[in-house]
């Protein structure tokens, strides 16, 4: 004997799973933390940096050998500094530097990139949610006022509202020009492509492009590069 008893409820008066699902006990979405997260942007440069601290982790002297580097092996390593970055960043080096950009600083001003020329200008691209970029910060502070005469830093938040900016600034005490990257597609990808970050990016006085790292770099080996150019 079939089953014929079916549910006397016409379909359209079934209850439906998502629209339930979709609002709290007001009958509102529940999707009020939205303007909380993070931009789309925002979370590939995230992954980016993770994906490229893993790499350097892997590339690392004596990851994959157990650490039994030993004679020419062992020089090129160190040679190559702390962080060896992405293998596109040499792509770039003896390239002319795009600086006809002017962009925002932080209280509202125009920098031209070009007024830099003739000195060794260092444009880290960086974002306040970004710890590695946070722990870099205190180096270039401290190079800032070493090599001020001959260098400038300048500190590029790649999507930062420049509401947050200043806060930040100030509770690190940066004592380099702190410009808008958010909304410049532009300028990031004229420095790009832009995997993670943080990304620095050294110009030499004639204007070129001396050096590239893609992910964070130590005091020394900013500090090296930056002799390299006096």
């Amino acid at each position: 004997m079939s089953a014929e008893h079916d549910d006397p409820r016409d379909a359209s008066e079934q209850p439906d799973p998502l629209a339930e699902g979709g609002a709290g006990d007001g009958g509102e979405p529940q999707d009020a933390a939205a303007g909380d997260r993070p931009s789309r942007k925002a979370a590939w440069l995230a992954m980016g940096a993770v994906a490229l601290a893993l790499g350097l982790i892997w590339v690392a002297p004596g990851v994959n050998d157990g650490g039994k580097r030993t004679g020419d092996s062992a020089s090129q390593a160190q040679s190559a500094g702390e962080n060896p970055g992405d293998p596109d960043d040499a792509d770039v080096t003896g390239k002319p530097a795009p600086l006809q950009f002017t962009l925002k600083d932080m209280n509202g001003a125009d920098v031209k990139l070009a007024s830099f020329k003739g000195k060794i200008i260092l444009l880290n691209f960086w974002a306040t949610w970004c710890g590695p970029c946070r722990a870099e910060i205190p180096s270039l502070i401290k190079l800032q006022e070493q090599y001020g005469k001959d260098l400038v830093i300048l500190g590029v938040s790649v999507d930062d509202p420049v509401e947050k900016l200043k806060p930040y600034a100030n509770e690190m005490k940066m004592n380099y020009p702190v410009l808008v990257g958010n909304g410049r597609d532009d300028v990031q990808d004229a420095y790009g492509p832009l995997w993670g970050i943080p990304v620095s990016v050294f110009v030499d006085r004639d204007g070129k492009i001396a050096q590239k790292h893609s992910g964070i770099a130590s005091k020394d080996q900013f500090e090296r590069e930056i002799k390299a150019l006096l």
